[in-house]
């Protein structure tokens, strides 16, 4: 059994103690009878259990991959996006070659922009700094960004990553979020720069920095499927956040924290800056 085939028995566990099948079979498959406390689901997905609750999926989540973007801002919303049994999570990149990340983690894609479906139901973008500056700056990676963002159901993003949503055009007069160092340089783009953990404007929502990639999964979880998923996802993963201190924003932090990062992340906003501000 593999790792993925145990997060998914672990988490159809949560959902129902009466899951049909054996524990390592396909998601995509898999039929289920709730658990007695949980309420029906409010959105009707393909997968019917037969009794009138519908707990699998099928949607298509294409996550951009780029050099040097920051794998949190990718693997957060991955592990919440991969517990949503039946939907596709596509790693997408240029090529098929490795990807680095800005902290030296090297993760395969699954897909390119060429072999990538068209149609999606969740199209996502992570950050970073130089890497993000640069992948927002390439044609290839902002004229698939733009094609199937103008179709996607979901247009998300995490941290900088609404840098590139912007370059590509996909934020024109939607309010939007990132990472404090470049937020306000949304505007450049004709986004609303919003102060928020997450950010919903119709179709678009973005998160915050690093971080919020998890919370953002959570919102996705419980905007594709259901509040009570959503929870059932949050109480596997023991997502129950106690840090040890109170330093997680400019308004919280202390005066000596915030001086060396505003100091150290300078020329990061300049480039953000720059970027929005030639469209």
């Amino acid at each position: 059994m593999t790792n993925i085939d145990r997060r998914t028995a672990a988490l159809m566990t949560l959902l129902s103690p009466l899951a049909a099948g054996a524990a390592g079979a396909q998601t995509a498959s898999a039929r289920l009878k709730p658990a007695p406390m949980a309420p029906p689901m409010n959105h009707a997905m393909p997968g019917n259990s037969g009794d009138g609750i519908h707990w699998i999926g099928d949607e298509q989540i294409a996550m951009l991959m780029y050099p040097g973007m920051t794998v949190m801002d990718l693997i957060g919303p991955q592990s919440m996006f991969a517990s949503m049994m039946g939907a596709k999570v596509m790693l997408v990149a240029k090529t098929l070659e490795p990807v680095t990340s800005d902290a030296g983690v090297t993760i395969t894609p699954h897909a390119t922009f060429d072999t990538r479906s068209r149609d999606l139901t969740v199209l996502f973008a992570p950050g970073g700094t130089d890497g993000t500056i640069s992948a927002a700056r390439d044609p290839a990676t902002i004229a698939f960004m733009a094609d199937r963002g103008a179709r996607a159901r979901y247009v998300t993003s995490v941290c900088s990553g609404s840098l590139i949503l912007g370059k590509a055009g996909l934020l024109k007069g939607y309010k939007a979020t990132s990472h404090w160092s470049c937020r306000n340089a949304l505007a450049g783009f004709g986004a609303i720069p919003t102060d928020a953990r997450v950010v919903r404007d119709r179709n678009r929502i973005t998160g915050a920095g690093v971080t919020s990639g998890l919370d953002f999964g959570l919102t996705m979880i419980a905007e594709l499927r259901d509040r009570t998923y959503a929870e059932c996802t949050q109480l596997m993963s023991e997502y129950d956040p106690q840090p040890p201190f109170n330093a997680g924003t400019l308004k919280t932090a202390r005066p000596e924290v915030k001086a060396p990062m505003i100091e150290l992340i300078a020329g990061f906003r300049k480039q953000a800056e720059a970027l929005a501000a030639n469209g």
